[in-house]
């Protein structure tokens, strides 16, 4: 007898169909010859009126910004991208990184780290919001491309402007200088350049090609089928590839729709608006929908079904369900089909709640790394407390794992980054054998189902996805003179399963006594001391990265051969 096939063998035979493209011109080329008259963004003009976009629109727009790009001897250099999620962004995402390199960079880092950014990468131009150039001019010197172009989305006096290089791109192309058709980009070659990390001693930069990122795409779309009717709401920020890849690229080569969230305060008002089908989102928007969606059902219901802090849908009789579930539908725009979750563990109880009020909910595992979707939950099979079956094309395995199957998970595939930028030491860690090693722990199911159960790096992922890395914060501590040694921790408090950012810090007394002008300091004025170093230093860091709560030790952190701080055992306990 035959044995009986898997999960994952089920699943390979179950893929969405699709057509291959190896870089982004092919693929914005093939979509706007298929879906030329189609919408590929809905935008709100300053009349808050909605305008559509075609495809035909947004592939000229591209090729004449790219046009210009390529006329102000731009081609194969550096181009960083910043702001807030807009049809500008993309269009100079793209033209970017088809005419050069794109550097995307996220708007809420403090100018000193976008400057250090610009400067490891040695960007030449940037094309991005008023408010980021304009303090970015302000620190000039600091920047060693003293010639570097920068070009502004909105209109200002004596700047360029992204209207005014389209204007200059449209009359170079129109007189027959076609360089931008005549492109052939390299899918293998580094296109996309990503930094994982916002502090200048610690900046990790990803390099992606496009084959990367296409391969990545087409095997979401095998298990995640796209419909051409489709309208993606983009809420998270298109810097990360998450957001980039499934959000933008995904549709675009799917020929759906993209409207652009105006900001967290305007999520219902826009899905009203923009009526979307699809939403890419973190658990923490979730976790909110879903209260908001019970808090609300429990008013509207009669008495008798009402169920204080708690879902009453599943109790309820037929007839009222299906009236709950339109009301639901029609509160978060009428067209909601399916939620698309990643960054952090989402609550399974929420996703299979939402999936009883015929609203779909996937949740997924990924790494910037990895372009960036390794596994997920797909529209043929779903475990909601798990992080899915591997996407199509896409290995993963468990090495050394313990007596309980978990291990480090590591990674093989086309979507695999080439490596770190200018960094081949910290590539040959990770990069082994053609294998990457994601620095996760987890284990795998019998059916091939994945499980993060912990990180056995370092980095502290928050309840809505936030990426804070330890090393960051611990610079700005130890490069305090009255800090002998910190380590920095995310915590979890009793019934509250947000992540929280404490400190263990050693500090230094010879260096607090001589602040104190040779007194001895008591316990409170050392703590005192601390906390003042601890606001300061907070003061420097973007809120989600603010130091809660610190302990302070009274003897040194214990460390490796190497001397470093050992991230795990004694050093990790928190009083």
């Amino acid at each position: 007898m035959n044995k009986s096939t898997t999960i994952v063998e089920q699943l390979q035979n179950k893929y969405h169909k699709t057509e291959e493209v190896t870089n982004f011109k092919q693929m914005l080329y093939r979509s706007a010859d298929i879906y030329r008259s189609r919408t590929a963004f809905k935008v709100k003009a300053s009349n808050n009126n909605i305008i559509s976009i075609t495809y035909e629109t947004f592939k000229k727009d591209i090729i004449y910004l790219g046009t210009s790009l390529i006329n102000k001897g731009f081609t194969n250099k550096k181009i960083a991208v910043i702001g807030k999620n807009s049809y500008n962004w993309c269009v100079s995402y793209l033209a970017a990184s088809i005419v050069g390199i794109v550097v995307p960079i996220d708007k809420e880092l403090p100018t000193d780290d976008v400057i250090n950014f610009m400067n490891v990468s040695e960007a030449t131009c940037i094309l991005g919001e008023q408010k980021n150039l304009a303090s970015i001019i302000q620190s000039k010197n600091n920047l060693i491309n003293k010639d570097t172009y920068f070009v502004f989305f909105e209109e200002t006096e004596n700047n360029p402007t992204l209207s005014s290089i389209l204007q200059e791109g449209k009359k170079l192309y129109d007189s027959g200088i076609t360089d931008f058709d005549n492109i052939e980009v390299n899918p293998d070659e580094l296109k996309i350049l990503l930094f994982t990390s916002g502090t200048t001693g610690n900046a990790k930069g990803v390099c992606l090609s496009q084959r990367n990122i296409c391969s990545n795409l087409l095997s979401t779309y095998g298990i995640v089928k796209v419909k051409r009717s489709d309208l993606f709401f983009s809420v998270l920020p298109l810097h990360h590839t998450y957001e980039c890849t499934l959000g933008f690229l995904l549709p675009i080569y799917s020929g759906a729709s993209i409207a652009h969230c105006e900001g967290l305060r305007y999520i219902t008002q826009n899905m009203t608006e923009y009526h979307p089908s699809v939403i890419l989102c973190v658990p923490l928007l979730l976790e909110k929908l879903h209260k908001n969606i019970v808090k609300n059902m429990n008013k509207a219901l009669p008495e008798k079904y009402k169920k204080e802090n708690e879902n009453p849908f599943s109790s309820l009789p037929f007839y009222l369900k299906k009236i709950v579930k339109n009301k639901v539908k029609n509160t978060l725009g009428g067209r909601l089909r399916v939620f698309i979750v990643g960054a952090a563990a989402a609550n399974p109880n929420i996703l299979s709640d939402f999936r009883a009020l015929k609203l779909n909910s996937l949740q997924g595992y990924g790494l910037t790394e990895c372009s960036p979707l390794v596994s997920g939950n797909t529209d043929f099979f779903q475990k909601d407390d798990s992080a899915g079956l591997p996407i199509p094309n896409v290995e993963y395995k468990i090495e050394n794992p313990d007596s309980e199957g978990v291990g480090e998970i590591i990674v093989k595939g086309p979507n695999v980054m080439l490596g770190y930028y200018n960094n081949d030491e910290e590539t040959k860690k990770v990069l082994k054998d053609g294998w990457f090693h994601t620095g996760d722990l987890g284990k795998i199911d019998e059916n091939g189902y994945l499980y993060i159960t912990g990180r056995c790096k370092s980095v502290i992922v928050t309840k809505n996805g936030k990426n804070i890395y330890p090393e960051e914060v611990e610079y700005y501590l130890n490069d305090n003179p009255l800090i002998s040694e910190a380590l920095v921790l995310g915590i979890h408090k009793e019934n509250d399963d947000e992540t929280y950012i404490n400190a263990q810090i050693y500090p230094n007394i010879e260096a607090i006594t001589e602040y104190l002008k040779g007194s001895v300091p008591t316990k409170e004025e050392i703590k005192k001391i601390v906390s003042d170093v601890v606001s300061s230093v907070n003061k420097k860091l973007p809120n989600y990265k603010h130091i809660k709560g610190f302990d302070i030790r009274d003897k040194e952190f214990e460390k490796t051969t190497t001397q470093k701080i050992k991230r795990y055992g004694n050093n990790t306990k928190t009083k």
